[in-house]
């Protein structure tokens, strides 16, 4: 079968223009780069006047939106959750019907609207004025009822949807979200929030073990760290390397101190150069000042090293202590089924 063009596709029930799929993907999604950038552009004073009213405030962020706002909101509330600051998802709807009285006084609430006209959102407003609130509007409308109400208006317009009729929430929806983002970003950023803190936020699944586990957790240590001297031969550096199984040995001076090692793929380079490798002392083939580590750094730190560090990646490091002696070898499979 041919696979050299892309598919075409027909209206419903076979009426209307064809359609290249792909090409009208990467349209949508040219559309909403273009609103991003629109958004970024327009970034200013009211955005830090946002961001400070929330860092300012006590108690959680209260996030309204309905229908497809609604979404959007639920997912800045639960960004700002995930990063440090408590956030609420309060439905408009639902809070003229009791559940306000969460938000208590001079809380802050974040109203996510396209049109700023949407009748339930705007019923809360005045309540929503009488507890003292600040209100931040996200909206794609700045001269609207909820525009004109907000003590704060951040400006999510956009050009056109991305729907060829549009209407749909495509675009619009892009933008809200993507300030919401940043909202959330620079508060968690005001606060200090390290990867030690948004870890403590999500102890469950593979990103909680990420950040939460530390080299020395994982790392191979004692009589499992393979180890010669200087002065060794590349005989008892290879055998060092087999019986070890890690893909490396290090290199000791006499006090017991790193200055090198030798990996599977030096011995690899060693033998395409020279064919008497037995003979070879470790010193003249070692590679010097090797990449090493803490054994108190977080794992995402130790991948990042492996994967990024230096001219190309590696699939192991040695741990040293502050003295700079061998305490143990990290080996990338041992991250990878740690943080599984």
């Amino acid at each position: 079968m041919s696979t050299s063009q892309p598919p075409e596709t027909q209206g419903e029930n076979g009426r209307g223009a064809k359609v290249d799929p792909i090409e009208s993907a990467r349209e949508v999604l040219r559309i909403e780069r273009e609103a991003i950038d629109g958004v970024a552009g327009r970034i200013g004073e009211s955005f830090v006047l946002a961001a400070r009213a929330i860092l300012d405030s006590a108690g959680p962020v209260f996030i309204c939106g309905v229908g497809k706002s609604g979404i959007v909101g639920r997912k800045i509330a639960a960004t700002f959750a995930s990063t440090g600051t408590p956030a609420v998802f309060l439905h408009p709807a639902e809070a003229a019907h009791g559940d306000i009285g969460m938000v208590g006084r001079e809380k802050v609430v974040v109203a996510v609207s396209k049109s700023g006209e949407g009748d339930e959102l705007l019923r809360i407003l005045p309540i929503l004025s009488d507890l003292d609130a600040t209100i931040v509007a996200i909206t794609g409308d700045t001269s609207s009822t909820l525009a004109r109400r907000a003590e704060i208006v951040l400006d999510a317009t956009v050009e056109r949807e991305a729907c060829p009729i549009g209407v749909v929430p495509t675009a619009s929806t892009t933008a809200a979200l993507a300030i919401g983002d940043a909202l959330a970003v620079v508060v968690m950023k005001e606060r200090g929030v390290d990867a030690e803190r948004f870890a403590a936020y999500h102890p469950g699944g593979s990103l909680g073990r990420r950040l939460l586990l530390t080299v020395r957790d994982v790392m191979h240590t004692g009589a499992e760290v393979p180890r010669v001297g200087a002065d060794a031969s590349m005989q008892e550096a290879i055998y060092e390397i087999a019986n070890k199984r890690l893909g490396l040995t290090t290199v000791v001076d006499g006090e017991g101190r790193l200055v090198g090692i030798v990996t599977d793929g030096d011995l690899k380079r060693i033998l395409m150069k020279r064919q008497d490798i037995l003979s070879a002392r470790v010193a003249d083939v070692m590679t010097a000042e090797p990449r090493t580590i803490e054994a108190c750094a977080i794992l995402a730190e130790a991948l990042e090293s492996m994967e990024s560090g230096g001219a190309s990646p590696i699939t192991s490091l040695v741990v040293v202590d502050p003295e700079g002696r061998p305490e143990g070898v990290l080996h990338i499979h041992d991250c990878l089924r740690a943080v599984g």
